[in-house]
């Protein structure tokens, strides 16, 4: 790459990056989000170190002052009961910092020779896994220590109350003003595996359609790939979601969280959707092609599964907006008895409301469209079986799945 294109891609990029900040920037001001919630965190750690200086360094005109709002700034976290934990991690390492530091003074005379002694403990200190990414704040208390030769009993005093009151102040805020509840993020992460699977199958419901070829077929395949990261963010989700509500005094009083999330096994359901649309899309891609590695299906098989992908992507969308109902409207949990036989049935109108009948409807055109997808395996040769026989498994696989991820209420730290 020449100097000139260097620079054009790095401006590309730059330009890209720029254009990411505004469109974040835009989202945080115009609704709510993560990008508002980062927002709001921001500005309650400005306002617990401006607080904390205010005590310390204002108020009690206290030597050592840096501490408060050093402090105080860091246990904004982004949940509650990691304020807590954080806070209990940076006074204990302060603290051991702070010590070791004076006793390696004392017992030297000499700051490089304390630095020397006191450096490799407080970074082995800081290694300990109970710690977590805490740990540099031993060794950067204790080069504090030493540096400004402030590891009088008096300074040690000083040090360890500036650092408790940031604490305090740190936690304080971070529990009272608009206590983080990470809910709406897990509901998000939710609402994204039904809506970029629906868009998946009538993209592929389309192009089929068309016609396809290996490369539109392997551009699916790369997509379905996509669908376990979002389930690895979900669960991600509901982890933050948890520990968002723990020691959180106002909970979901004070900040609304949204719609309850469906249990868990819905997780599991459309972990199943993901590995057998994976497994779809890699059927069709290598029955595709100059040289497929199995014989393609015959148009008029192709034919019927169009229709088919559009009903999953129908089931999909009844999902999407069954999770998006208000609390205490989400269907109940379902069976459809005819779902281990592959015939549609009555038995899975669970669902309360037009979402629910809405998926029903979609399901027993999915099942039909099957049903006819299957009877074209008659009369098939071996090789053209093979392939045939392959689409109407992974079809109906993901059929059962779906009927599997009906949403079912649960309660909201789930």
């Amino acid at each position: 790459m020449t100097p000139a294109a260097h620079i054009r891609e790095l401006w590309r990029r730059a330009g890209w990056e720029a254009a990411a900040v505004g469109r974040s920037v835009r989202r945080a001001l115009t609704g709510p989000g993560p990008e508002r919630d980062l927002g709001v965190q921001a500005v309650k750690a400005a306002g617990a170190a401006i607080l904390a200086w205010a005590v310390a360094g204002w108020w009690w005109n206290a030597p050592l002052a840096l501490m408060a709002p050093w402090t105080a700034v860091a246990l904004v976290q982004s949940t509650v009961y990691r304020s807590v934990r954080t806070g209990v991690q940076q006074v204990v390492l302060i603290a051991a910092g702070t010590v070791l530091a004076a006793a390696a003074a004392g017992l030297t005379g000499n700051t490089m020779a304390a630095m020397a002694i006191v450096l490799p403990v407080t970074a082995l200190l800081g290694n300990y896994s109970r710690f977590e990414d805490q740990g540099v704040y031993a060794s950067t208390t204790a080069l504090f220590v030493l540096v400004y030769g402030s590891f009088s009993g008096f300074d040690i005093l000083h040090r360890l109350l500036e650092t408790l009151l940031g604490a305090v102040i740190g936690i304080g805020v971070n529990a009272l003003v608009l206590p983080p509840v990470h809910l709406r993020h897990a509901h998000e992460s939710l609402c994204r595996l039904p809506r970029d699977g629906a868009e998946l199958l009538r993209t592929m419901a389309g192009e089929m359609e068309r016609g396809y070829d290996r490369q539109t077929a392997q551009q699916w395949h790369a997509r379905a790939r996509r669908l376990p990261q979002l389930i690895g963010d979900l669960r991600n989700a509901r982890l933050w979601t948890r520990e968002s509500l723990r020691l959180n005094p106002a909970g979901r009083r004070i900040r609304r969280p949204g719609p309850a999330l469906p249990s868990t096994q819905w997780d599991a359901a459309w972990e199943s959707v993901a590995d057998h649309l994976t497994a779809l899309t890699r059927t069709l891609a290598e029955a595709a092609g100059d040289s497929p590695r199995l014989r393609p299906p015959p148009d008029s098989v192709l034919g019927d599964v169009p229709p088919l992908l559009h009903a999953l992507a129908d089931v999909c969308d009844a999902d999407r907006a069954e999770l998006g109902a208000p609390p205490g409207t989400t269907a109940a949990a379902g069976t459809r008895p005819g779902a281990g036989t592959g015939r549609a049935g009555d038995g899975g109108r669970g669902a309360g409301g037009p979402d629910g009948d809405r998926r029903d409807e979609a399901l027993e055109r999915a099942w039909a469209a099957h049903r006819r997808l299957k009877a074209r395996l008659a009369g098939q040769d071996d090789e053209t079986a093979t392939s045939v026989g392959g689409l109407v498994a992974q079809l109906q696989q993901l059929l059962h799945d779906l009927e599997d991820a009906r949403v079912t209420p649960a309660h909201a730290g789930t």
